[in-house]
C-alpha cells in the first residue's frame, strides 16, 4: 500500500491534469506560450506577498497573475510594441520585483527549490480541496466562453461579426490561466507549470485529428504523465515535479512517431 502523502500527490496531479489539458490547447492553438511563462514568473511575487502579509499562496497568486494580465491587456491597447516585447517585459520585470521583496524578507525562510520546480508529495488535503474545487470552476468557467474563444482563435474578425464578444473571452481566458498557474504552483513549481500547459496539448496536437480529440488526448497525455512522473520519482527518489514533465517529454517523443507513420502512409 502507498502512503497517505503519494495518495494526495495523485490526487493532486489527477486533478491538474485534467485542467492542464483543455487549458493547453488553447494555448497552442493561440501560440500564448510564452504567455503562461509571463504569468508562471508573475507567480513569485504573490508567493513572496502571500508570505509577507500571512496570506493564502494561491488566492495571492491568483490575484498578483490576474492583475499582470490585465496589465499586458491594457498595454497592448496603449502601446506598439509588440506583444513578445510586452510578455517579456513583464516577466522578467516582476520576476525582478518578486527576488527583490525576497531579499527584503530576511526573517522568512523560503524554500527557493520548492517554488521553483514544486513539491507535490507535499500537497496537504486543504490544496487538494483548492486544486478540486479551483478546477471545477475553471472547466465550467471555459465551457461557457468555449465557443466564442474557439471561434476568435480560428478568425478574429468572423467571431467579432457574429456577435460573440471574443474580447470578453480572451480576457476570461487570461484569468483562467492565472488560475491554473495559482493552484498548479505547488505541484509543479514556477518553472515548469508552462511545460505542464504545453507539453501534453503539443503531443495531443501530434496524433489527433479534430480539436475535440486533441482536448481529450491532451488530458489523456496529462494524466499519464502525472502517473508515470509520480511512480518514477517513487522508484528512483527523483524530484517529483521535474520527473512529471520529463514523462510528457517522452509521451511527445512518442508521439513524434505518430507522424511519421502519417507521412509514410501518405507517401
Amino acid at each position: 500500500m502507498f502512503d497517505d502523502f503519494f495518495i494526495r500527490a495523485l490526487v493532486a496531479g489527477i486533478g491538474v491534469a485534467l485542467v492542464t489539458g483543455p487549458l493547453g490547447c488553447f494555448v497552442i492553438w493561440r501560440r500564448l506560450s510564452y504567455f503562461g511563462d509571463t504569468l508562471a514568473h508573475s507567480a513569485l511575487l504573490g508567493v513572496t506577498l502571500a508570505f509577507t502579509m500571512e496570506f493564502n499562496i494561491a488566492l495571492s497568486v491568483f490575484i498578483i497573475s490576474s492583475l499582470i494580465a490585465i496589465i499586458l491587456i491594457q498595454l497592448q491597447k496603449k502601446t506598439n510594441l509588440p506583444g513578445d516585447a510586452l510578455l517579456g517585459l513583464l516577466a522578467h520585470s516582476s520576476l525582478a520585483v518578486g527576488l527583490v521583496v525576497i531579499g527584503f524578507l530576511t526573517f522568512i525562510r523560503f524554500d527557493i527549490m520548492g517554488l521553483l520546480f514544486g513539491d507535490i508529495l507535499a500537497v496537504s488535503v486543504d490544496d487538494l480541496l483548492i486544486i478540486w474545487i479551483g478546477g471545477a470552476l475553471i472547466l465550467i468557467t471555459l465551457k461557457f466562453i468555449w465557443k466564442s474563444l474557439f471561434a476568435s482563435t480560428v478568425n478574429y474578425e468572423l467571431a467579432e461579426a457574429e456577435g460573440l464578444n471574443p474580447d470578453r473571452a480572451k480576457a476570461i481566458f487570461t484569468i483562467l490561466m492565472a488560475a491554473i498557474i495559482a493552484i498548479s504552483i505547488k505541484m509543479v513549481g514556477l518553472l515548469l507549470i508552462t511545460g505542464m500547459l504545453i507539453i501534453p496539448a503539443a503531443m495531443a496536437r501530434n496524433i489527433s485529428t479534430s480539436p475535440q480529440k486533441m482536448v481529450i488526448y491532451s488530458i489523456i497525455g496529462g494524466l499519464l504523465s502525472v502517473i508515470i512522473g509520480l511512480f518514477t520519482s517513487l522508484e528512483f527518489n527523483t524530484s517529483s515535479g521535474p520527473s512529471i514533465i520529463t514523462a510528457a517529454l517522452l509521451l511527445f517523443i512518442l508521439s513524434l512517431f505518430k507522424i511519421k507513420q502519417s507521412i509514410k502512409l501518405k507517401n
